[in-house]
Formats: C-alpha cells, sequence, structure tokens
C-alpha cells in the first residue's frame, strides 16, 4: 500500500509522514530530500543538473547519502530549500527523480510525502491526502525548522509558491481524489489520526 501525502512547503509534510511511518509501520519516502540532494550536486552547474540526477545514487531514510556521503544536514539549509525549487522546475530532473521514486514504491507499503506524488509519482496510490496551512502558519513552522525570520520565510514562502504555480508543475495542485486536510490548529496526533482511519478504510476496500 502507498499513502501519498502533498502539499505546499511548510505544510507539516514531513513531520506527518515520519509519524504516520511509524504508527503504521511503514517505510517512509521523502522524496524532498531527493531534490535538495540533486540541488546540492549541481551547484554552480545547474544546467547539468538533469544528468546528475540520472547519475545520481540517492539513499532516503533516517540519513540522506548522495552517492555514499551523508549529506543529511548539508541539505536542510535555506540555500539547499531555494535549490531544491529550482532544480524540481526542471522537467530532466523531474523525469529522473520521479523514475526512480515509482521503482522504490512498486513494492511493500510507503508513505511517500513531496509535491505532487498522488498525481504524478504514485497516482494509484490506496491513500492520498493533501495537507494544506494557513501562509502564516506554513511559514511560522518553517521558521521554527531553521530559526529563520518569519517575515523573511513568509515573503521567500510566497515567491517559491510563485514559482511552483508558474512551472509545468502540478505541487499546488490536490489530485482529484486526494483529502484535503487542513492543519492550521491542529496538533500532530490528530492530523495522523485522520491518516490512519483513511488507510484503515482503503484496506477494508482492498
Amino acid at each position: 500500500m502507498v499513502i501519498a501525502i502533498d502539499g505546499p512547503a511548510g505544510a507539516g509534510k514531513s513531520t506527518v509522514a515520519r509519524a504516520v511511518a511509524e504508527r503504521l509501520g511503514f517505510t517512509y519516502l521523502d522524496t524532498g530530500a531527493m531534490y535538495r540532494a540533486v540541488a546540492l550536486a549541481a551547484a554552480g552547474r545547474e544546467d547539468d543538473a538533469p544528468e546528475i540526477a540520472d547519475r545520481a545514487e540517492i539513499q532516503v531514510g533516517d540519513r540522506v547519502l548522495l552517492d555514499g556521503r551523508d549529506v543529511t544536514d548539508e541539505i536542510r539549509t535555506p540555500e539547499a530549500s531555494a535549490g531544491a525549487s529550482r532544480v524540481a522546475a526542471d522537467p530532466g530532473v523531474r523525469a529522473a527523480l520521479v523514475r526512480k521514486q515509482r521503482e522504490l514504491v512498486q513494492e511493500g507499503d510507503w508513505v511517500a510525502e513531496g509535491r505532487d506524488i498522488g498525481s504524478v509519482v504514485a497516482p494509484d496510490a490506496a491513500v492520498k491526502v493533501f495537507l494544506t496551512a494557513t501562509p502564516e502558519e506554513r511559514a511560522r513552522r518553517r521558521a521554527a525548522q531553521t530559526g529563520g525570520d518569519p517575515r523573511e520565510v513568509l515573503r521567500e514562502q510566497a515567491e517559491r509558491d510563485r514559482r511552483d504555480t508558474s512551472a509545468e508543475r502540478t505541487v499546488l495542485e490536490p489530485a482529484a481524489d486526494a483529502v484535503p486536510v487542513d492543519t492550521t490548529g491542529l496538533d500532530l496526533d490528530e492530523v495522523v489520526a485522520q491518516i490512519e482511519v483513511l488507510a484503515t478504510e482503503a484496506r477494508e476496500l482492498r
């Protein structure tokens, strides 16, 4: 079974997906870490990003390895976030990573999170969730993670949303059959409980 969790930056995807995977005993797939790893490898060589993405060996889990090197901390900087958004807009990069992601989720039970999992990577996922939150809440969460100024994060977030909307991407559009979950004002357990119910219902229908 695949549980696809989508949504814009700062909606809580990573935190929720990790918690759902742990609760259900599924494997967690952080697709965003894969784009960040490519951005790190392609820094200063963005024109070569599709080839780099195709060749790169990226392992995601508790630690993120890029060609055998632990880059877990390096890919969590604001610079890596901005770089990931840029390379993700490259169709060649996306094609390479989507192929890798599809291969990963073909077997087993996965909680895959990203920004177009349910519509592109795993369109046949048994459960599709689209997390949302107000722009202010998203910026507050991201600032808490990075130690940045919430107002500056809100500005950067708005720019990223504009870039994602203008590119040939579906990251701000939920899959037609996705269940929207607004995380504003909800704690982690409340969000996880909602998704757990959806997973239980999906199992009963199989």
